[in-house]
């Protein structure tokens, strides 16, 4: 079992990113919220005893890289009824039990996209909107970003059968900074083949 002092501080991490993603949804401007919100994951990933950075990199860390923001990439996806279909989603180390309950269904530009919207199995469950797309492996992480994390509070609001997807706030899985974590991962279905050049990058040992 771990340590009560390691649950505590679990704690305290998902209720500061969860009254994070409170204050932007409450923010009447998006990208002076996606500014706070870089802020704020900066100093948890330097300070926190929770964070993702392995430990001995902590004293070198400088912030996480993003591309610039891009308002064109904030858009209100209308949600549809999906099967219901259990799915195994795979992960960084084993693999995540999860439910497809609906598509997010989205413009960019000239054309209309979609996502799979999926419920996290275990105590409470979650909605959790992971994404691949054409930048993934090479300016992004590999195993996909993610929109939605429920679970940990990481939900940018929405109303009825409409959700916010803004993919300025994409953000990478702990896995991708640490093995030591296990994190689900983005299934193929979910890939959008065209660049999403918002959000986060790959954070290089450099920076």
């Amino acid at each position: 079992m771990r340590p009560m002092t390691s649950l505590l501080t679990l704690f305290d991490w998902r209720r500061t990113i969860a009254a994070l993603y409170a204050d932007v949804r409450g923010a009447t401007d998006p990208e002076t919220a996606w500014a706070m919100w870089r802020a704020e994951r900066d100093r948890l990933f330097a300070e926190h005893l929770q964070s993702p950075i392995p430990t001995a990199e902590r004293a070198g860390f400088r912030g996480l890289p993003y591309f610039e923001y891009d308002a064109a990439l904030r858009v209100a996806a209308r949600l549809e009824p999906a099967t219901g279909s259990s799915i195994t989603l795979p992960a960084s180390s084993g693999t995540f039990n999860g439910e497809l309950f609906a598509s997010a269904r989205f413009d960019l530009g000239a054309s209309e996209h979609t996502l799979g919207v999926f419920w996290l199995e275990g105590y409470g469950g979650g909605v959790f909107v992971p994404l691949l797309d054409t930048t993934s492996g090479t300016e992004t992480y590999g195993g996909g970003r993610y929109l939605l994390d429920s679970v940990k509070g990481a939900d940018l609001g929405g109303q009825g059968d409409e959700l916010i997807l803004d993919f300025n706030f994409a953000y990478n899985p702990s896995c991708s900074y640490d093995p030591r974590w296990s994190c689900p991962l983005a299934p193929p279905s979910n890939r959008l083949d065209v660049p999403i050049r918002a959000g986060e990058k790959l954070l290089s040992k450099a920076e």
